[in-house]
């Protein structure tokens, strides 16, 4: 298989400034397919730029397919960060025959970089296409933490499972999908009422991490140890304010300030876990200034600057970088295992094994806060504890 066969070129010229590019300018740093599809193995990329020419299934946002070139155009011309960058833009997936046919590319070329240790930045149409990013994970037999950033829990109640995958209703594809390749759901920036109280209880009965908007006001570092859990990431544009980002057929007046998007990517780059994000639902049709395409070049612009500044630090050896804290609960039943980094005072929380639930190793370790350990130091079990041990079950 050739990922050439999945993917167009650029029509670079058209996105060359009147003064054409300087030579700080990420136009000048990326390589872009527009004439000959780069030697990805030949040469040593870290992240790869990927437009879908497909939003058939955006929910009432007809108009995504045409995203990938207006974000380009601003991406072009930002400034390369202080870092060496190794990107490489290979272009766009085109529509399928059908919605189906675009799933299946986007889901071999997701897969084939992330065996290349290349991690695909996925710009353009609906966030069903989620579901096709999720897919890729499949391919590679791994399991996933999958987090979303979203207004929404796009499970449509009335969806029928025997039809297309849409933009609302692609998790109830993830979560109904055998074999069950998904370990965690998380979602931070949920607007009450936006969600019906049904799909909060069934969050809760299927201990997932919910997050409404309001959690992370004037406090956005609360995201961090959620989103460093992550493997996957899926970005509904709709969840920035409409004042920040109008270009969306959905757009609402509260969400997510700009700067706070900028800062959560940045997070996401940061984790050393992180090998697949997707930027969905971005419609320029709703964007006659362009804010929002400059907006998502700047929020791709900080992911990548996160991940040049990634600490390679998950809690494995040497033990001499990390400080171990235990506690014990009030009653005695269970001692609590914490991990500090020593680097980055950066937090873990060990949650053991059920007997026979994994062959390899003994705890699972998940990101949290210090908040937690200070809980579990006063003899109380953090939440995230639990949830995370009845999902081990």
């Amino acid at each position: 298989m050739s990922l050439s066969d999945f993917l167009s070129p650029v029509d670079f010229n058209s996105l060359i400034p009147v003064d054409g590019f300087y030579s700080s300018h990420l136009g000048s740093k990326i390589e872009v397919y527009h004439q000959q599809f780069p030697d990805l193995e030949g040469h040593q990329f870290d992240v790869a730029l990927i437009g879908v020419l497909d939003g058939r299934n955006a929910g009432n946002n007809k108009g995504t397919a045409k995203a990938p070139d207006f974000f380009r155009k601003k991406f072009y011309e930002l400034n390369e960060g202080n870092y060496t960058s190794r990107i490489v833009d290979l272009g766009n997936i085109k529509a399928g025959h059908t919605v189906s046919d675009t799933y299946v590319a986007l889901k071999l070329v997701v897969a084939e970089l992330i065996k290349l240790d290349i991690l695909p930045i996925i710009i353009g149409g609906g966030q069903d296409l989620s579901y096709a990013q999720f897919m890729a994970y499949e391919e590679l037999e791994q399991k996933v933490d999958l987090l979303v950033v979203d207004s929404h829990f796009d499970l449509d109640e009335n969806h029928d499972d025997t039809i297309e995958t849409s933009s609302k209703s692609y998790l109830n594809k993830i979560f109904l999908h055998q074999p069950n390749y998904l370990f965690n759901f998380s979602n931070i920036g949920y607007q009450t009422f936006f969600v019906n109280q049904e799909s909060l209880k069934l969050m809760d009965k299927l201990y997932f991490d919910v997050h409404r908007l309001g959690d992370f006001r004037n406090n956005i570092s609360i995201a961090e140890p959620i989103i460093r859990n992550a493997n996957m990431l899926s970005f509904d544009i709709s969840a920035i304010r409409s004042a920040d980002a109008e270009g969306n057929a959905n757009a609402s007046p509260n969400g997510f300030y700009g700067e706070d998007a900028c800062q959560i990517v940045r997070y996401a780059g940061m984790n050393d876990k992180l090998s697949s994000i997707g930027f969905y639902e971005y419609n320029p049709e709703y964007d006659p200034r362009g804010q929002t395409a400059m907006l998502l070049s700047q929020m791709v612009w900080y992911f990548i600057d996160g991940f040049y500044n990634r600490k390679k630090e998950l809690p494995m050896l040497p033990k001499s970088q990390y400080i171990t804290y235990r506690t014990s609960l009030k009653d005695g039943t269970h001692e609590l295992v914490f991990v500090k980094s020593k680097k980055t005072d950066r937090w873990w929380m060990q949650v053991p094994y059920p007997t026979g639930g994994s062959k390899n190793e003994r705890h699972h370790l998940v990101p949290c806060r210090y908040e937690d350990y200070q809980l579990a130091n006063a003899g109380e079990m953090p939440d995230l504890w639990l949830r995370t041990y009845q999902k081990l079950i």
